[in-house]
């Protein structure tokens, strides 16, 4: 072979030879560029993320003070309303049931009763006025009453103290056949 043709053989290997490293290099370069990029991407994600935690450390903060004021509110007005249901019930008990003071009386079930507490009450009994008819009853005492033939009404004695007495009244009618 000439010298030239050998020159040219030797400079086309070169070639081929400083392509392939060329593109070796440029690929070695790009790989340590994206790992770069892959690594202040993942940076700035944690970075985020924990901006993020904070916030939300913050907020939960806020909201848990908020709880806690519901909570206080919740429990205050909880004690109003049993203040207020206390109240009410000293005013108006639950169905059928009265409380009467000394000397007091009270028209119940339904106007078909007039009840009264005749006197303080005493340690062991009270004397109740039930229709016009005196008695004398301890707590757990029922005092049955025929208004009519067809209506009956029990009043029992719940409890008393110096100031009350609590009493239950209810009437039935008979439903004729």
């Amino acid at each position: 072979m000439t010298q030239t043709g050998q020159a040219i053989r030797t400079r086309y290997r070169l070639r081929r030879l400083f392509r392939g490293r060329w593109l070796f290099l440029f690929a070695l370069l790009a790989a340590i560029g994206s790992y770069v990029v892959g690594l202040n991407v993942g940076y700035l994600d944690i970075a985020g993320a924990r901006q993020l935690i904070q916030q939300l450390r913050t907020d939960n903060q806020k909201l848990k003070a908020q709880i806690s004021d519901l909570n206080a509110t919740q429990v205050a007005l909880q004690n109003r309303l049993s203040t207020f249901e206390a109240s009410l019930d000293e005013i108006i008990p639950s169905k059928n049931i009265y409380n009467i003071k000394p000397n007091q009386s009270m028209i119940v079930a339904s106007g078909r009763l007039t009840i009264a507490l005749i006197g303080s009450p005493a340690n062991e009994s009270i004397n109740i006025n039930v229709n016009g008819k005196q008695q004398s009853a301890a707590p757990g005492d029922v005092i049955n009453v025929t208004v009519d033939p067809q209506t009956k009404c029990q009043v029992r004695v719940q409890s008393f103290d110096m100031f009350k007495a609590t009493l239950g009244a209810s009437c039935t009618s008979a439903q004729p056949q």
